[in-house]
């Protein structure tokens, strides 16, 4: 691999742990790829250029993790270990992830797998850019596919564009946890956010679109399999689902 090539993944990796993904990471600064980061320098205030200069690679180096002090007031403690889920089920508190999925840093990226969209999903940055698949952990890939085949089934196309299921906010992320320090789920491959815009970090209910009691059925058919909606487990980032305990 080209030190280009070496280059490009970490852009790529930055700009999807920043929300921006630019399709797949596979090292080749295509359209998409100019696209997202494009759409990273106008959110930055930098000018648009599509180039990684000096400016740009700083920005991407600076924490993803951050939040304002409104944010980090109005959020739980994200280091705090929550107490433990009596509801058991097949998945790891997220305090004992890096046991079962493996460390972010060295392990996780090697355990990567391909899960398929079964309805048209755009991303929310920009809806011109189609997801037809989404980046798990193996160990969690057979049932979030197994999620989303029961969700094409209970939802038409047009309940999905109500309840924003089409607009994709990113799945793997190598990344903090917002308002934390401690690995972020999509660290481990193993969550998915959905609509961000309408749901975002410290939207509660039930201003939160997936708040509302049309998305209950969502919700239920990834508690079945024992995922967590963080909104339905705390009231906060409505958008966020995850294989893993409070």
């Amino acid at each position: 691999m080209t030190d280009e090539q070496k280059f490009i993944l970490w852009l790529e990796g930055r700009l999807t742990a920043h929300g921006f993904t630019p399709g797949a990471i596979d090292g080749v600064f295509d359209d998409t790829a100019k696209a997202a980061l494009t759409a990273f320098q106008r959110a930055r205030g930098i000018s648009p250029s599509g180039k990684a200069d000096v400016e740009t690679v700083a920005a991407l180096r600076l924490s993803s993790s951050r939040v304002s002090p409104a944010d980090r007031d109005d959020i739980p403690d994200r280091d705090r270990p929550g107490a433990a889920d009596a509801r058991g089920g097949p998945w790891p508190l997220q305090r004992d992830c890096t046991k079962i999925f493996g460390d972010p840093q060295t392990q996780v990226p090697d355990r990567l797998v391909m899960v398929r969209m079964p309805w048209d999903c755009r991303a929310a940055w920009n809806p011109a850019l189609r997801i037809t698949r989404l980046r798990l952990h193996e160990k969690v890939a057979d049932s979030a596919e197994r999620c989303l085949d029961r969700a094409s089934r209970t939802f038409d196309s047009d309940a999905r564009h109500r309840l924003g299921l089409d607009l994709s906010g990113g799945s793997y992320a190598k990344r903090r946890m917002r308002g934390g320090s401690s690995w972020s789920m999509h660290a481990y491959g193993i969550a998915i956010d959905w609509d961000p815009q309408r749901n975002a970090l410290r939207t509660h209910a039930p201003e939160a679109r997936l708040s509302h009691d049309d998305a209950r059925r969502w919700w239920e058919i990834w508690e079945d399999e024992g995922w967590v909606s963080l909104g339905r487990a705390r009231d906060f980032d409505w958008m966020h689902v995850q294989a893993a305990r409070i």
